[in-house]
């Protein structure tokens, strides 16, 4: 397999997970009845441009359709990041009613929603029908299409280019990532910016990351790979920030290399240094980390058998994407974890893929008062521990396997 993006042979290895349903791909009580999709879950990098990628490739229209299950404002740690953001954004690029602001990859509108409260005018566009319905009912305007080359013109004609294009949480979703960059260097005004935020495949590396790997992800980023990445379309970065989100994000923020340009800050070349001191452009940066994914698989496997085997009642909170990777590659079924109690509407009801583990209300966990609550989203850790604090009334714990199992 060649490189999806500088085509070079792929031959460093990362992290190969067998198989495994799309992670997202939620199955209805009818769907029980019907075989599963699995496809392999291979992960290599190019030693060329160093982006690291999927190497089976699933169709976009295969992974968000029109039943996608994961809505952004379902967490309040979320709504306060895109509140931030906007006011930062906002402030920093002077933008106002004169300015037009794209967001890809929209979701449910909470991002573009703060936008609009500060009235300055806004698109999204977003693929998947259940969330393109969502922020249409907030108000926001949305082309229920994918992004790329062949939709520029469109966006052009409903108003011109745009001052600040939002690509957050969206450029490790594209199967083509030349050609998505490319239509956001021509949506751009000359003077626009560019917005990505991405989880910091450095984090993922030095911390045992290896659940956020799943098909929706067919990059993993580093400040090196989407610099060559942005450049190769006529973007130059010019700031980039760490952030705490999806544990350990990046937020680069580019512009267009035709245009007036407005200095790189002294963040940008520190940022590289440190990838470079860290050796993200070399084969030994990647080895090791399926032995890592091998250990933490096996010790939650150890845990959830040894707490049932001592009569405890285990349940998991949060049908993450991220979870279902955990699960389904430790082979965890729902005789180790009764349910999966969450918040989003979309999927209670419904069971996790591969596992089958059902889905159900928060209401269930005091019901049922179990004795341990297993965390999906561990990177949101501390806000559900806080949210679920009335099962410590029955002497209930919590438990998180990455980076390391750790039971509080």
């Amino acid at each position: 397999m060649t490189c999806r993006f500088c085509g070079h042979a792929l031959t460093v290895p990362f992290l190969d997970l067998g198989t495994a349903p799309p992670s997202n791909a939620y199955l209805s009580a009818d769907a029980l009845r019907e075989p599963e999709r699995w496809y392999p879950l291979r992960i290599l990098v190019c030693p060329d441009c160093w982006l690291v990628q999927t190497t089976d490739i699933l169709g976009p229209r295969d992974l968000f359709d029109a039943d996608y299950g994961y809505f952004s404002s379902v967490s309040k740690t979320w709504l306060d990041h895109v509140e931030r953001f906007a006011e930062h954004t906002v402030k920093r690029f002077n933008l106002s009613a004169r300015s037009r602001v794209l967001e890809i990859a929209t979701n449910d509108g909470c991002l573009l929603e703060r936008f609009a409260a500060r009235e300055v005018p806004c698109l999204g566009v977003e693929p998947t029908a259940s969330t393109a319905v969502a922020a249409r009912g907030r108000g926001i305007e949305v082309v229920e299409e994918f992004f790329g080359t062949t939709l520029v013109d469109r966006l052009i004609d409903t108003g011109g280019r745009f001052d600040l294009v939002v690509a957050n949480n969206v450029l490790a979703h594209v199967p083509d990532i030349r050609d998505f960059v490319d239509g956001i260097h021509q949506v751009l005004k000359p003077d626009g910016v560019v917005s990505f935020e991405f989880p910091w495949l450095v984090n993922m590396v030095q911390s045992g990351q290896f659940d956020t790997a799943y098909h929706e992800h067919y990059s993993y980023l580093s400040l090196t790979s989407v610099d060559r990445v942005l450049r190769d379309v006529g973007l130059r970065i010019f700031d980039v920030q760490e952030l705490p989100t999806h544990g350990g994000s990046l937020r680069i923020f580019a512009e267009r290399t035709d245009g007036p340009g407005r200095g790189v800050t002294s963040a940008v070349p520190a940022l590289a240094e440190r990838e470079s001191q860290l050796g993200v452009a070399s084969e030994a940066f990647y080895a090791g980390f399926q032995g890592r994914a091998e250990r933490i698989k096996n010790v939650l496997l150890s845990a959830l058998i040894d707490a049932r085997g001592n009569g405890q009642q285990v349940v998991a909170y949060g049908a993450a994407a991220k979870g279902n990777t955990l699960l389904n590659f430790a082979g965890v079924r729902a005789d180790l974890l009764s349910y999966v109690a969450d918040r989003s509407p979309g999927k209670i009801g419904r069971f996790m893929p591969g596992s089958r583990i059902p889905i159900v209300e928060e209401a269930r966990l005091r019901e049922t008062r179990p004795d341990l609550i297993v965390i999906l989203p561990w990177n949101l850790r501390d806000e559900i521990a806080g949210q679920l604090v009335y099962a410590r009334a029955w002497s209930g714990s919590f438990l998180t396997a990455v980076p390391d199992l750790e039971r509080f």
